[in-house]
């Protein structure tokens, strides 16, 4: 088989390794890719990005299945195009996608279906969001409606920080809106499956370090580190995410005539007293906790993909590799207001069963490697516990060389620390 990974992100490059591994694979195409899956040779890079061209290139190729990775073609309905062309494509439709390209419309639909979420309200006029946020008092979330690659979230620790963030998102222009949320205090974690319109397959839990800085400190980002599995998500809390959050969103869905396919990604905060509370969705992979879900994982994940498109979810048992999967995010200089490009980075080590460099943010020019995105690389590390997955990707890291280089020097400590939450 032939297939094709729609994105460029660490997300894209761990979908397209994990798929090649098998057997009945004979390479995976990346569109449009990055300098890392530019480099192995079981993938194979190709320059495009418009979504009717890719559809064309599938037909052309006799592609098997395409997995569309980032969330912007998902919103452009990329997977309804595939269809209408008569391809195999696993991904939620556009009208699916809402859940994560509105953040009104997700708000709205969990309140008609008493999924569990944090009290908000919607604005498109600044002076009465303005106004919401005085009567409402800080700690208080202001996030932008629309997509913005996982930065589009202030939580503001005053009302000044509100403030401004509301003159920013709103300053867009026409249909510009924000969404003000309660501030949810507790331990967040990445909680994703897999749906095929009715059976839904849960993924290994993960925890994501959204903040720039150690100990959460800093701007939100993409993310700058995960972990997997998350010890916070119990077996007891699993299957009451699953009954409380997960099947009644699939199942909302339904009720309102759009058939759910793809993954699905529920961010969820878990409070003191152990329950949980869904912050956002997202209709894809996150990223970076991909990366060490995907190190994890065992068996043929294009099998998988297969049953997921053909809607027999139920037939399919993932195996898990039961050491921890830690990945550390190495990000450019400037991350995330203004990320420099063109660094020429070095010290990249050579893959080994334990160890594993994702590629994100990074091109091949004439032959050498440099920066070309915010989020650089994601050191990933397997090791029987979290403090030996840290120590060995952090040794790796040590290694690897951009001028400029960020990142956080204590993914996992949740993990390593787990005290009763306050």
């Amino acid at each position: 088989m032939k297939l094709l990974v729609i994105g460029s992100g660490g997300r894209e490059h761990a979908l397209a390794w994990k798929l090649a591994q098998s057997p009945r694979v004979q390479f995976v195409y990346v569109a449009p890719g990055n300098g890392g899956t530019a480099r192995d040779e079981r993938l194979r890079n190709i320059a495009l990005t418009d979504l009717e061209e890719l559809a064309e290139f599938a037909h052309k190729e006799q592609v098997a299945f395409t997995v569309v990775g980032p969330e912007a073609p998902l919103a452009a309905g990329a997977v309804n195009l595939f269809r209408a062309r008569g391809l195999k494509v696993f991904g939620p439709t556009r009208e699916a996608a809402q859940l994560e390209s509105s953040k009104d419309f997700a708000k709205a639909f969990m309140l008609r279906h008493k999924i569990p979420t944090a009290a908000y309200a919607s604005f498109e006029d600044a002076q009465a969001a303005h106004r919401y946020v005085e009567a409402q008092g800080a700690p208080i979330v202001i996030k932008a409606d629309g997509l913005a690659a996982g930065k589009g979230v202030v939580v503001a620790t005053e009302l000044a920080e509100a403030h401004a963030a509301i003159d920013t998102m709103l300053a867009e222009g026409a249909g510009a809106r924000v969404v003000i949320e309660e501030f949810l205090s507790g331990e967040e974690a990445s909680f994703i499956v897999m749906v095929d319109g009715k059976y839904v397959l849960p993924l290994a839990s993960s925890q994501d370090h959204k903040r720039l800085l150690e100990r959460d400190a800093g701007p939100n980002t993409g993310g700058m580190g995960a972990y997997s599995p998350a010890p916070i998500v119990t077996p007891k809390l699993h299957a009451r995410i699953m009954r409380e959050i997960i099947l009644p969103t699939v199942q909302g869905m339904e009720q309102e005539g759009i058939r759910y396919t793809g993954f699905l990604y529920a961010g969820i905060m878990i409070d003191a007293q152990g329950n949980p509370k869904t912050l956002e969705f997202n209709c894809r992979l996150g990223d970076p906790e991909t990366q060490p879900i995907m190190a994890r994982l065992k068996g043929d994940f294009s099998n998988v993909i297969e049953h997921a498109i053909a809607g027999t979810l139920n037939k399919v048992e993932l195996e898990w590799d039961r050491r921890t999967a830690l990945g550390v995010v190495l990000a450019a200089h400037g991350y995330p207001e203004a990320p420099r490009k063109g660094d020429l980075i070095s010290g990249i080590p050579a893959q080994t069963e334990h160890i594993q460099t994702f590629h994100a943010g990074t091109a091949l020019v004439d032959g050498q490697l440099v920066t070309a995105g915010g989020r650089v690389l994601c050191v990933v590390g397997l090791a029987d516990s979290v403090r030996s997955a840290q120590l060995a990707v952090y040794d790796t890291v040590n290694q690897i060389a951009f001028d400029g280089m960020q990142y956080r020097r204590d993914i996992g400590y949740r993990a390593l620390n787990r005290k009763p939450l306050n």
